[in-house]
């Protein structure tokens, strides 16, 4: 069983071998894959297009387009819902307490200071790696504690580079 949370509205959906269940009822569609995260499908002999935007697996949030229309998505698994009703799900998904560096490189600029607020998605340092210039983005919320690296470091795979509070 899964809850699926779009625009404050809730579904219980629930797969079986055979069937799909929204909030109890069968659930028929019929689904075609296009390019590029694109799908026609059928639902009560109406036709929509829709088109998979972002997909964060680790945070399971989804933004879509049905027939150009934007909806985010969340999805709650068993275990998400279990923690949630013990009081145990994270205030805050998307705070990060590090970053580290994705590949072997050098340290060509810091784009953030210690006290520094950083929003998911900042750039927070480019890394140069097989003389590619690499962004790297605060992967969630945080405020940069400490930055274990400076201008011109040459950094290994999976090095610290920034500690967040």
């Amino acid at each position: 069983m899964q809850v699926i949370t779009a625009n404050e509205k809730k579904w219980q959906v629930d797969i079986n071998k055979n069937e799909i269940l929204v909030d109890g009822q069968p659930f028929a569609w019929d689904l075609q894959a296009g390019p590029a995260g694109k799908f026609h499908l059928l639902k009560d002999n109406r036709s929509y297009l829709a088109e998979v935007i972002l997909a964060d697996y680790q945070t399971k949030t989804f933004v879509i387009r049905i027939n150009g229309n934007r909806h985010e998505l969340r999805v709650q698994d068993r275990f998400d819902l279990l923690l949630e009703q013990m009081g145990i799900s994270q205030a805050n998904p998307h705070q990060v307490n590090e970053v580290k560096a994705p590949m072997p490189g050098l340290i060509t600029d810091i784009n953030v200071s210690p006290g520094q607020e950083v929003k998911k998605g900042d750039p927070i340092l480019i890394l140069e790696a097989m003389k590619m210039e690499n962004i790297i983005k605060s992967p969630g919320d945080g405020v940069v504690k400490n930055i274990k690296v400076n201008l011109r470091d040459n950094v290994e795979k999976n090095q610290v580079l920034i500690l967040f509070n």
